[in-house]
């Protein structure tokens, strides 16, 4: 049973308290309640970030180059598989398929993570890897923990409407993309 194969999703992203210039991607059973916090870096987290909230960028990612490439050779990525956590790192596997068969190419899970938002590939992990670190949290709780670690911006409730899109336009020309998401979901609340 320990090998039992459980898909999960991204159920949040934010800034880890845990460690400096780290980000929190906090990955959630599609059919539990378990969840699983990963840290991984502001990089990964940019890319992760530009793929859900479907940011326009200037220029490929690194992640876009990768997915791209693949295309290209005819390699289509399945699945990402976290098989392994030790000491507190999350071993991770890009499962792909070319007109040669099956592929599994080692990877680091926060670049796994980035390509399975850019293809819309599932993530699993093992039964074994969930009871070992999975928490059991509600949708409250997730929210409630996110917001805990989360770096408050600069004080985006004083900016005006129109200085939110200005500052939308500056982060977008630094290539931030975290900090874009932030600004559009303020400017989205207050447009609504």
């Amino acid at each position: 049973m320990s090998n039992t194969k459980i898909e999960l999703e991204i159920v949040a992203l934010s800034h880890s308290v845990a460690q400096n210039h780290s980000y929190a991607v906090m990955l959630g059973e599609v059919a539990g309640m378990r969840r699983i916090p990963i840290v991984i870096g502001g990089y990964e987290a940019q890319a992760i970030t530009v793929a859900l909230e479907k940011l326009p960028i200037s220029r490929p990612l690194t992640h876009d180059l990768m997915k791209n490439t693949m295309l290209i050779f005819g390699i289509q990525l399945e699945e990402i598989y976290i098989y392994k956590m030790e000491e507190g790192i999350f071993y991770s596997k890009l499962i792909c398929t070319n007109l040669d068969g099956r592929i599994e190419i080692d990877s680091r899970t926060s670049d796994a993570l980035a390509l399975a938002v850019r293809f819309g590939a599932p993530i699993y992990t093992t039964e074994k890897i969930l009871n070992k670190v999975g928490m059991v949290n509600d949708d409250e709780e997730d929210k409630t923990l996110i917001e805990s670690i989360e770096e408050p911006i600069d004080s985006i409730a004083s900016y005006t409407l129109d200085e939110l899109e200005a500052k939308l336009n500056e982060v977008l020309d630094l290539e931030d993309y975290i900090e874009a998401a932030k600004l559009r979901d303020e400017i989205n609340k207050r447009k609504a």
